[in-house]
């Protein structure tokens, strides 16, 4: 019985500290506008932000190329002859392709098959 008194007298001679600890604690770990979760928060929204960058800036560069392929007819039959593997009527084509490209696109249809 003993103990408990003097557990109880020491609160109550530092009962300023044990609730400034206590606030402390729910403050900066319990809520759920806690410093702890303010800060995961905070990395959360500067990832979103890092990534609105990156598909901000992927958009302007789709756009440019948008608007290169809508005014220059050369860049759109370049990319018609090298992507699509498009001709003229009176061209032949040849695709080279090398033997690492064909394994990696042999081993993908594999993978696709299963």
């Amino acid at each position: 019985m003993s103990r408990i008194f003097s557990l109880w007298s020491a609160i109550c001679r530092f009962k300023y500290w044990v609730v400034l600890a206590i606030i402390v604690l729910i403050v900066g770990f319990v809520d759920d506008n806690s410093f702890w979760n303010r800060h995961k928060r905070q990395v959360v929204l500067s990832q979103l932000s890092a990534e609105i960058a990156s598909y901000k800036e992927q958009y302007e560069n789709d756009d440019r190329r948008l608007k290169e392929l809508d005014e220059n007819p050369i860049a759109l039959e370049k990319l018609a002859r090298e992507k699509y593997h498009m001709k003229r009527d009176n061209e032949d084509l040849f695709i080279v392709l090398d033997e690492t490209a064909e394994q990696t696109s042999a081993e993908a249809d594999s993978v696709q098959a299963w």
